[in-house]
């Protein structure tokens, strides 16, 4: 048989847990003395506590998360009112958590909350060497690119925040204040997601924007709240070369760029470079002076510049060798200068400065474009690199690096980024460090891992070095034992944050997933789908997912017949992918005969019963799905 599961969207469950908590506040006598205490409100985040309570006149009020030490208390004044919905976020995990409750006219109250211990799976840091004043009331919030969940961690390596729900690549705050991160719900393999969700550090979830072909690695707001998104085409036979501008109102496509038509893609490769993934583009920032989209393309190493409006080529930094000449003499520069300077290579997280310079993580693997000077990973070295550009001139110069005096120890072949706080105050975040049996692990560390069970006696570690620097003094460094993808430092609340409450939206719609119209030979058993399948479907909103155990190389489909008696018919990839890039590595699976099939409701309308063809046999699975 065939096991099913109906999953409601994580809008829909939270819509209905929040009208809970609502009715239960208002139908209860709920005091200062006698709050509703709601821990982890929305499901997805627990450390985090709903507070509600009635006041007989209108105040405001203030909270404070007591810290184990003084420096770790977290502090948020709400508005004056007499109704208090007050999310609380920076409790420890188990732990006896301390919430003063302080009313402006000096009434009080002190509760204490007890929470759960950490699941295995969120990374404890190893070690953090800062100030409580450097530090302040921020968090450094980590996203990672393993099976490991996204956490938050104050000035003393504790852990304030994390999600049980593993929001992919990276985590932002929006200028309203509000969290912007890659969805949990897979649409293709290695890790291309639905979309994005609107969220705050509460767990609760404004919107998902839902991408007809769905996100990957990076978001950037505009100043007039439209997304920026990367994406690609998904029946392109291409990924990871596609921008669109999302309109934040509506989910609609407003703009598209396509990098297959600006750039040639069959050139200049890394030594990740396939044919699927040429380019792999894994930043994007918009430049208001400039009016240009500034993208990062790890598999040609070249970081590269587009004109907003017409989609034009402007420029490419990079190591020229294998570009084509015309190209190398129209788009690239010259490096100029006294100094020190080496072109970036696999790079990630471009950021344009205000003065126009170029930031860069460049992670430097193979370091070279010629494979005869590929660079070992235990030779080489990652950093954080600023150059600045004369686009007149085509020069560039390196004004800034951190990161290649730590060599190895601070390589990653994969993953990472830098932020920009001021005029020498940086971030540099170098996430994917690996060792294989102590020493630094050659290619990617999380794919060979994956591709090597035959290793599987070998001692596998991971790091994640964050380092925080201003004026070259370092002031901040975390280290934690795991692969991260991106760190942002930000509070817990934003200026004048109050619980937002009301239904979410859903907005955008999932691409038409394509059929097939190979019939294979096959005869109708009325059998169910054998257990050795150990087949499941789970079905959400807007899709399904047929999950199976196939052997390499099997022929399967899986049918729709609706009730009209019209069948559809939707092939089943069997043979195991191989991907140089393995950005995240939440959806890997442990056996690559375990297979996922989505198949997306968008064009369906009306009752289908579900079979299988398999062994050359239609089997029943007893399951209808209603589009």
């Amino acid at each position: 048989m065939v096991k099913y599961e109906r999953i409601p969207h994580i809008i829909t469950r939270q819509n209905e847990l929040e009208k809970a908590f609502l009715d239960k506040f208002e139908t209860g006598n709920y005091t200062l003395d006698n709050p509703l205490i709601v821990l982890n409100p929305y499901e997805i985040a627990p450390l985090t506590v709903m507070l509600l309570f009635n006041t007989p006149v209108a105040c405001e009020t203030t909270i404070v998360v007591k810290g184990k030490k003084h420096p770790g208390d977290i502090r948020h004044t709400f508005p004056c009112t007499t109704k208090h919905i007050l999310p609380v976020y920076g409790l420890y995990a188990d732990y006896e958590n301390t919430i003063d409750i302080i009313l402006s006219n000096s009434e009080r109250n002190t509760i204490q909350i007890k929470t759960d211990p950490l699941p295995s799976d969120v990374a404890v840091a190893t070690s953090i060497k800062t100030t409580p004043e450097y530090m302040g009331n921020n968090i450094m919030l980590l996203t990672t690119a393993m099976r490991s969940k996204p956490a938050g961690y104050d000035y003393a390596g504790d852990i304030r925040w994390y999600s049980n729900t593993n929001f992919n690549f990276d985590l932002k705050r929006m200028p309203n204040g509000h969290l912007l991160a890659g969805t949990e719900r897979l649409v293709k393999m290695p890790y291309f997601t639905s979309g994005l969700y609107e969220m705050a550090f509460s767990g609760k979830i404004f919107k998902e924007y839902v991408l007809p072909s769905g996100y990957h690695h990076d978001q950037f707001v505009m100043e007039d709240g439209n997304i920026l998104v990367l994406t690609f085409d998904f029946y392109s036979g291409t990924v990871e070369d596609t921008c669109v501008l999302l309109d934040h109102k509506t989910g609609e496509i407003l703009k598209t760029w396509d990098f297959k038509t600006i750039l040639p893609q069959d050139v200049a490769g890394s030594g990740s470079q396939d044919e699927h993934d040429w380019f792999h583009n894994n930043a994007v920032w918009y430049d208001k002076k400039t009016n240009t989209l500034t993208l990062s393309g790890r598999h040609q190493d070249a970081i590269i510049n587009l004109d907003y409006e017409t989609g034009n080529l402007n420029w490419i930094i990079g190591d020229p060798e294998g570009w084509p000449q015309d190209m190398v003499e129209n788009y690239f520069f010259t490096p100029v200068g006294d100094g020190d300077f080496d072109w970036q290579y696999e790079q990630h997280a471009c950021v344009v400065l205000p003065d126009g310079d170029i930031m860069v993580f460049d992670n430097g693997h193979f370091r070279a474009k010629n494979k005869e000077n590929y660079r070992a990973n235990k030779d080489n070295f990652s950093r954080g690199v600023r150059y600045r550009i004369d686009t007149d001139k085509m020069t560039i110069e390196q004004i800034w690096q951190y990161g290649k005096e730590r060599g190895a120890d601070f390589f990653s072949p994969y993953i990472c980024n830098v932020e920009y706080y001021n005029e020498g105050h940086y971030m540099v975040h170098s996430g994917g460090i690996g060792y294989e049996n102590g020493v630094t692990s050659e290619g990617i560390l999380a794919v060979r891992k994956a591709r090597l069970p035959e290793f599987k006696d070998n001692v596998y570690t991971f790091n994640s070095i964050t380092c925080e620097l201003l004026n070259d003094e370092l002031v901040y460094e975390l280290q934690v034992p795991a692969n991260c993808y991106r760190a942002e430092k930000l509070p817990l609340y934003y200026a004048n944050e109050i619980a937002e409450l009301g239904a979410g939206q859903k907005l955008g719609q999932l691409i038409k997933t394509q059929t097939t119209r190979m019939k294979i030979k096959a005869s109708e058993t009325g059998e169910f789908v054998p257990d050795h399948y150990e087949a499941k479907i789970i079905e959400e909103e807007d899709r399904f997912n047929f999950n199976g155990i196939y052997e390499s190389g099997d022929i399967a489909q899986i049918l729709l017949v609706h009730e009209s008696g019209d069948t559809l018919r939707y092939p089943i990839n069997t043979v195991a992918q191989d991907f140089k890039a393995m950005c995240v590595g939440t959806f890997q699976k442990a056996d690559p005969r375990n297979v996922d099939t989505f198949i997306n409701k968008t064009g369906l309308s009306g009752k289908y019963q579900v079979k299988l063809i398999a062994d050359e046999k239609v089997y029943e699975t007893g399951v209808t799905i209603q589009a």
